[in-house]
């Protein structure tokens, strides 16, 4: 079982649910040690005076603040332990709000919350069935390894989760970082062809799908050194699109787009095994089941499932049905009115 990093207690209002703090997240990437070429020796870093190039001893540094020009304000280990945050043993929400609310740039790191024991179980279900109702989350204080944090609890499935947010003095403005083209230099047939192109590409999000691509092929390439075997490099990136090929390139991308239509998604093909074999979490049961199509031009069923197509297809198949309204429809809406008109001919098709 995975140790707690934290605990505490949880309030919102009058209630208080005494609860653990643990890590919802993992560190997979691949740590290298380093050697001077053509040596079996390791390099190690050492504190040392820049001045004397002696070695320090840990308890003889302290921090200094630069104020510019080779000015700085030493402060000692103690001055700054005397205004830290004290360890916090509570979680005290002071406001609920949307979840929509938070924008995404603001979330940091992901932990799940357990009551620390059965007994509580109780008073823990009642605010995760009431977060789950009501779409919000709870804004906190959260004292964590002497600092700070704004704390969001939310419903996740089945748990409570708490993402430490950034405060707004870290996040950057774009215009801090670098200068952006004026907005409206797009034609507006450009733009259509574009967002064809988006609602074309639209899937349901399956984090499954995607893989650290770039670690497996570091894995790939220490196992071919060991084995001796020859290195295949990498293709080099595409060029960016030239400003004359512009609506070209969405032209045939779109084109490519429907020739694939019906074709099994590259990444589902790409799974590992392992992959195959874990279960999807949080999918509607039953969201994998097989579902019948009727083509209008030959009336023969093939097996299709409706979940797995984009909005394009499924606008498609509703012109094909006749489905009225097909326009305003997202693409939620598509799939089931084509669900609905496939299960009616069905219907029909049996009684004649």
């Amino acid at each position: 079982m995975a140790r707690a990093i934290w605990s505490g207690a949880l309030n919102f209002g009058l209630v208080t649910v005494p609860v653990e703090l643990y890590s919802a997240t993992q560190d997979h990437t691949i740590h290298f040690r380093q050697f001077q070429r053509g040596t079996p020796d390791r390099i190690r870093y050492r504190r040392v005076n820049e001045r004397t190039g002696e070695e320090v001893p840990y308890d003889e540094i302290v921090k200094g603040y630069d104020l510019g020009g080779e000015e700085y304000v030493i402060l000692e280990p103690q001055e700054l332990d005397e205004i830290a945050p004290g360890r916090s043993r509570t979680i005290d929400i002071d406001a609920f709000v949307g979840l929509e609310e938070i924008d995404p740039i603001y979330f940091q790191k992901t932990y799940w919350l357990a009551p620390t024991k059965e007994e509580f179980g109780r008073s823990y279900s009642l605010l995760l069935e009431a977060l789950t109702k009501t779409n919000r989350v709870g804004l906190a204080r959260l004292v964590m390894r002497g600092k700070e944090y704004i704390a969001a609890v939310r419903a996740g499935d089945g748990v409570l989760m708490l993402n430490t947010l950034l405060f707004p003095e870290d996040i950057k403005e774009p215009h801090e970082v670098t200068e952006l083209p004026e907005t409206g230099q797009a034609g507006e047939r450009e733009i259509d062809m574009a967002v064809s192109l988006i609602e074309s590409m639209a899937e349901k999000w399956e984090p499954e799908d995607y893989h650290d691509t770039y670690t497996e092929r570091v894995m790939q390439l220490i196992e071919d050194k060991r084995a001796g075997r020859t290195i295949t490099p990498a293709e080099e990136p595409r060029a960016a699109t030239k400003i004359v090929d512009l609506f070209e390139a969405l032209s045939r991308s779109i084109e490519g787009r429907r020739q694939e239509a019906g074709k099994p998604s590259k990444r589902a093909g790409s799974r590992t095994k392992e992959t195959e074999e874990k279960p999807r979490r949080g999918r509607a049961a039953g969201r994998d089941k097989q579902v019948r199509r009727t083509t209008a031009s030959r009336g023969k069923r093939s097996e299709v499932a409706l979940s797995e197509l984009t909005k394009g297809d499924l606008d498609r198949m509703a012109r094909d049905l006749d489905i009225k309204g097909r326009s305003k429809m997202n693409r939620a809406e598509l799939e089931k009115a084509v669900r609905n008109a496939n299960r009616r001919q069905e219907r029909r098709r049996r009684a004649s």
